[in-house]
């Protein structure tokens, strides 16, 4: 139950959604009582009254409808009673569920590249699932089954001490198999809840790379091994469903002896006359079949405490993780666009490539920057570093002269414009994934910056226009329509600095050039750095510098560079016979 602690602090703040609920499950036990009562008082009358049939008819009639009725109000209550608690439970999963997702938002580059998405997938949905289970139907029936046996001891020991001691005796024996199979129970559930893991992410990757499976035709190879992970997820789960198959007829059978005993002790106890009249011999067997489905609920119950335990686990290992990037700044910052580098250096954690080693460069306000080298060379980090998807350790990154880590990074990011490498569209119209850059904006304002990525034209020849809906990650646009779009969206929020990472890589240099007249206007009043492998997109760049194995090999204008030896000039001289031969 270690794990399961955590979720105490929503108990608290349902407080009185949980104590309502303890209330109405208490007084519905009371008025479950008089059934058992009534029905021996009437056996008893049958048996010794010396009562006229009329009025052996009267008083059978009355405790009849006080049955009835009081059954009737015990229903009632046990139905409030799961209206309080189980609705409880859903606010719970809906808090965990959103605690969680933020989680993930607040989480970095890092974790996404050491965790896989059907995993995650799996935690915030199969999960937190199982979780509800516990806050809700394994609460309330605990509750229950607590109030009940302790409301119905007592009235049995108040009737006979001694018969109650009997048929209580096979409790010991219950409380022992409940510990043994839940300990077996949490096992197996923790093992198919990992297997179950690995189903989910297989299968959003197939998803994901469906074309790519067509195009090799793996189908048969992919579905056989889609057959192998459910086998495995089947034997997992056949083996949980055997350990929890043992509760039900473990308590039927504990249930069964007790009836037994009663029978057996209460008709000698009778037969001697220690018990007054057989009337409570049917009392206590009525007794007890009222904790058969309590007691039976214990396997079920126990089962899900133990489930829910294995999936909170998986739960607070993500929970738990603190965030490497940390916004530390609560004040408002406001970003004019002045970025330098002061001697950086830079290593990813989970390969120890060292990606940049030692730079340092400086743009002003409303200045471009281009970036060009060989893949890998450490172009798109000095962007992550910019919009503080990675934070560095040595030298020292700066906006408007300060350091960016005592910025405030909400604000920091909300400056910047960013169109990454791999364009990356939602599964919306057109119109929205351009608005995710500016959530208010207009109508004309989509249009306007769709022209500006000179993407209007190809979005007014689909049927619905603008409101076209994309397939998963924009599926439906050919990679330089998905580039377009993602530029359009930064073009439209208008921050101060915009990040361009080699997107327009898969558009042709007729289209490349206009999209580039476009920014070089929208840029005028902005911070821009472009990285790219295409000369014509940095030649009009005030600043170009060229990357190698982390290091700037070059720097300067187009026109510098073009005129000394190195990387530039012949990149340069390349493309222009390329361009020439086309």
């Amino acid at each position: 139950m270690k794990e399961l602690q955590y979720l105490n602090k929503y108990f608290i703040k349902y407080k009185y959604r949980f104590l309502l609920g303890i209330f109405i499950t208490i007084v519905a036990q009371f008025f479950t009582l008089y059934t058992p009562k009534l029905v021996g008082d009437s056996i008893k009358v049958l048996e010794h009254s010396k009562l006229s049939p009329e009025a052996v008819q009267d008083v059978l009639l009355k405790n009849i409808i006080l049955i009835l009725v009081t059954t009737l109000i015990a229903g009632f209550l046990t139905f409030l009673m799961r209206q309080t608690l189980i609705v409880m439970s859903r606010h719970i999963e809906f808090d965990l569920k959103n605690e969680v997702f933020y989680q993930y938002e607040r989480l970095t580059q890092n974790f996404y590249k050491q965790n896989r998405t059907g995993d995650l997938m799996n935690r915030i949905s199969e999960d937190v699932g199982k979780v509800r289970q516990y806050v809700g139907p394994a609460v309330m029936y605990s509750i229950n089954t607590i109030i009940r046996f302790a409301v119905v001891t007592v009235q049995m020991y108040i009737v006979s001490p001694e018969l109650t001691l009997y048929s209580l005796l096979p409790l010991p024996v219950l409380a022992y198999s409940i510990f043994k199979i839940s300990s077996e129970i949490n096992k197996r559930s923790t093992a198919y809840q990992q297997n179950l893991s690995k189903l989910s992410t297989f299968t959003q990757e197939m998803f994901s790379g469906i074309r790519v499976i067509k195009a090799y035709a793996l189908e048969n190879k992919k579905q056989n091994d889609f057959i192998d992970l459910s086998k495995e997820s089947k034997t997992k789960n056949l083996d949980l469903a055997r350990v929890q198959s043992l509760f039900g007829p473990l308590m039927i059978l504990l249930i069964g002896i007790s009836n037994l005993v009663v029978i057996y002790v209460g008709g000698m106890m009778y037969i001697n006359g220690t018990i007054p009249d057989i009337g409570v011999i049917a009392q206590f067997i009525l007794y007890i079949n009222m904790l058969t489905w309590p007691v039976a609920s214990l396997g079920w119950v126990s089962s899900m405490v133990q489930e829910a335990e294995a999936s909170q686990k998986r739960i607070n290992e993500f929970l738990k993780v603190v965030p490497e990037i940390q916004n530390t700044v609560n004040e408002k910052t406001e970003i004019n666009g002045k970025i330098a580098f002061e001697n950086v250096s830079f290593t990813y954690d989970d390969t120890n490539i060292e990606a940049l080693k030692n730079i340092s460069f400086t743009i002003n306000k409303g200045e471009t920057l281009a970036i060009l080298g060989k893949t890998g060379s450490g172009k798109s980090t000095i962007l992550s570093l910019i919009s503080r998807l990675y934070d560095v350790k040595e030298g020292t990154v700066k906006i408007d002269g300060t350091d960016i880590k005592k910025l405030n990074l909400f604000d920091v990011r909300d400056h910047i414009g960013f169109v990454p490498q791999d364009a990356f569209l939602f599964s919306d119209s057109i119109k929205n994934n351009i608005k995710f850059g500016k959530e208010d904006a207009t109508e004309e304002e989509v249009i306007e910056a769709a022209k500006k990525a000179v993407v209007h034209k190809n979005i007014v020849k689909f049927k619905n226009q603008y409101e076209t809906v994309l397939g998963e990650r924009g599926i439906t646009l050919s990679g330089g329509q998905k580039q377009r779009v993602s530029i359009a969206r930064a073009m439209i929020k208008n921050a101060p600095i915009l990040l361009l990472d080699d997107c327009l890589s898969a558009v042709d240099t007729e289209t490349e050039e206009a999209i580039l007249n476009n920014l070089m206007e929208f840029c005028k009043d902005k911070t821009t750095i472009i990285v790219s492998h295409r000369v014509s997109s940095a030649k009009n760049a005030d600043q170009i510098i060229i990357l190698e194995e982390g290091k700037i090999i070059q720097q300067g204008s187009h026109y510098q560079l073009v005129n000394q030896e190195g990387y530039y000039k012949e990149l340069y001289y390349k493309q222009l016979s390329e361009k020439e031969m086309q």
